[in-house]
Parts: structure tokens; C-alpha cells; sequence
């Protein structure tokens, strides 16, 4: 079975780990193709990072419109997939982008099976032409992978009726995202990861954090249109010698600043426009051991399960009460470590949704031998 999976997300070296799994599938010959690099909004630029590459290709392509998460497209593609004459072609984009629709085309004038996957937990209506984009790659494409539970609400509502199945996009190697063997010494350590957007609740974190009692210290990690902001409210709020911003780690060092932690927070917040589509954040740190705290937004009761405390999107005191629970009972932060580390050894290493994305594959490829 050949597949070509087509994703500017795998330019990120610790997200390669899953192709190393799949690659260790025996009836599976893989090649990845992805960009040199990727623009991120805001400026960040994520160059290509060859971390993990044994038993698979890695085709590096140029893309146009670079840093546009609709517009950007493989010119090359269509030659790439006539010479490597795929199965399947797995198009690891949302359905309404351009490079989904391009890839699509281009597999089936191949004789290949398209598949595509999607975060989208919002049921969005776009404009022309996304709007027809999106629509010729759901009437098309032999099967859909969700990232989450209400993304495959989203595309049932939206018409598509082919196959599809739950499957986060990457997991996380559980080898490296390990726990430390004891907690780290000093005053209780919070951390957040994200982007520095209101979405992802990083004002709210910063209020809770200003009432919070006792010794303790904060690293934010993180970049985005609200750096300035948060900076401005770290001083106003007399936080600044307690709280730390760095604006970005290399994917493969994120284990070593989870270790240095005592828990992480997501306080995330829905938005007409977004909501929570898994939060990566909480799956690294409860892979390391550390009780996370996180709101009731989009997926993140679906990934925390009983592995973290919950609390209502903007609630300030709630949030704080929260934290403080996690600040003065190291007992709780263990088994709720304890807690999460299980969860993500059964549902979110890179073996595990390896394993169940060539399970994808294997099905895609049957129906195509009972359709014949």
C-alpha cells in the first residue's frame, strides 16, 4: 500500500515521530512531502526540521502563498504523485483550503484514493470559492479523519456521507514526554503554552494568577498579537517578578521546560470565530506527568477526562480556586499526574494514533478492492 501524505504541519521535527510509527507498519510504503518551511501568523517562521526520519521518504516541494492557511498550494505536486504513483493520498489540510481541492484533483487523475483531515469544530459557512472548495473535497474524497469528536458533527452537517473516523492528528512519543523522577525543587511552577491570543485565555490566566496566595512562579511560552498586551499586564498586575515570558522553545526541548513544571494551565474561550480543537499543551504535560487545569471549551473535557480540574471558560475565581487546590496539595498533583500520563499512554502517543490511522488506510484501500 503507497501512500503520500502531503502536510505543511510535519516541517516540525517532533510531529515526525508518528511517521516513524506508521513507517514501521509492514504493508505500509509512506512518503511525506512537505514545504522547506512554514510562515505562521504574526511572523514566526518554522523552518523544516529533519528530527526523525527512519523508514520513510520526506520529499521536500516548494509551496506559493506561504503563511496563508487557505491560499498556499504545492505547484509541484501533481508531477511528485505521477512519479511516486500513490494508493492513497492523504492531504493532511482542512477541506475548504486550496491545497486540499488541488491535492484531491490531482490524486484522483492519478488513480488514487484522497483522504483529508479536519479540526474544524465550528460549523462555518464560507464564502465563495472556499465554499466550493470545500464541497468538491467532501463529494470526493473516500474518507474524512476528525480531530475531535464534534468535527465529525460538523462535516455530517455539512452534507459529506463517506466514511470517517475520530483520529487526532499527532500524538506524542512517550519515550521523550516522560515524567521527571521527582517534582522540581522551589515555590509552585505554573505553565502555559500556547499562542499569545484572547482565545486561548491568556488575560484571564494572568487575572487569576494576581489574587493567587502563597509562593509560587509562572512561565508563560508563547507568541502572538497579545505579547504587548500581556507584557502591559504582567507590570500592571505586580507580576513581574513572578512571571516569565518566552516567546517560543523548539518542539524537541518542550519535554525538558514540562519537566521543570509543577502544572499546566488552558483556561481557552470560545469565540463566534474558534474553539478549542484538542490542545496539544495538555496531552505533552499529562504525558509528563503533570496535573494540568483546563476550561470547558471545544474538546478539552474530551482530552482531559478525569485527569485535571475543569473549570467554566472566563471564570477568574474559579480558575484561581483551581490553581491554589494544585499549589497546596502535592498529593492531588501526583495522581492527577498519575491520571494523565494513563490517559496518554492509551489514547495519545504517536504509536497508538499511528496505529489507528493505518487502520484508516488499510480500510480506505478495501473499499476500494469491493467497489471494484
Amino acid at each position: 500500500m503507497r501512500v503520500a501524505l502531503v502536510s505543511k504541519a510535519l516541517v516540525v521535527g517532533e510531529y515526525q515521530r508518528k511517521l516513524e510509527a506508521l513507517a514501521q507498519e509492514p504493508d505500509l510504503d509512506l512518503t511525506c512531502i512537505v514545504p522547506p518551511c512554514w510562515q505562521e501568523p504574526g511572523g514566526r517562521r518554522i523552518e523544516l526540521e529533519r528530527a526523525h526520519l527512519r523508514g520513510y521518504r520526506l520529499v521536500v516541494e516548494p509551496i506559493r502563498f506561504n503563511g496563508s492557511f487557505h491560499l498556499f498550494y504545492f505547484p509541484s505536486l501533481a508531477a511528485r504523485l505521477r512519479a511516486l504513483a500513490p494508493d492513497l493520498v492523504h492531504v493532511d489540510e482542512e477541506p475548504y483550503n486550496l491545497a486540499t481541492f488541488l491535492a484531491t484533483r490531482q490524486a484522483l487523475a492519478v488513480g488514487a484514493r484522497p483522504l483529508f483531515f479536519t479540526w474544524q469544530n465550528l460549523a462555518r459557512r464560507y464564502p465563495p470559492p472556499w465554499r466550493w472548495t470545500e464541497r468538491y473535497v467532501l463529494q470526493h474524497s473516500a474518507f474524512a479523519l476528525a480531530g475531535n469528536a464534534e468535527a465529525e458533527q460538523v462535516l455530517r452537517a455539512k452534507g459529506y456521507r463517506g466514511p470517517s473516523a475520530c483520529v487526532p492528528q499527532f500524538g506524542v512519543d512517550e519515550r521523550h514526554f516522560q515524567p521527571a523522577p521527582c517534582e522540581p525543587e522551589g515555590p509552585f511552577t505554573l505553565g502555559f503554552v500556547g499562542r499569545l491570543v484572547e482565545e486561548k485565555g491568556i488575560l484571564v490566566l494572568l487575572e487569576a494568577l494576581a489574587g493567587l496566595a502563597g509562593p509560587w512562579r509562572a512561565l508563560l511560552i508563547g507568541s502572538g498579537p497579545l505579547r504587548e498586551l500581556a507584557l502591559q499586564r504582567i507590570a500592571s498586575l505586580g507580576l513581574g517578578e513572578r512571571v516569565r515570558l518566552e516567546t517560543s522553545v523548539p518542539s524537541t526541548q518542550m519535554a525538558d521546560r514540562l519537566r521543570g513544571l509543577h502544572a499546566l494551565a488552558l483556561p481557552s474561550l470560545t469565540r463566534p470565530h474558534w474553539k478549542e480543537q484538542f490542545g496539544r499543551a495538555l496531552v505533552e504535560a499529562m504525558a509528563c506527568g503533570l496535573p494540568v487545569v483546563g476550561s470547558q471549551c471545544g474538546e478539552i473535557p474530551n482530552v482531559v477526562g478525569e485527569a485535571g480540574l475543569l473549570v467554566p471558560e472566563g471564570d477568574v475565581p474559579a480558575l484561581r480556586e483551581a490553581l491554589d487546590r494544585l499549589r497546596r496539595d502535592p498529593a492531588l498533583r501526583q495522581e492527577l499526574g498519575r491520571r494523565g500520563r494513563e490517559r496518554v499512554l492509551q489514547r495519545y502517543t504517536h504509536t497508538r494514533i499511528a496505529a489507528e490511522t493505518a487502520r484508516v488506510y488499510r480500510q480506505v484501500c478495501r473499499l476500494e478492492v469491493e467497489a471494484g
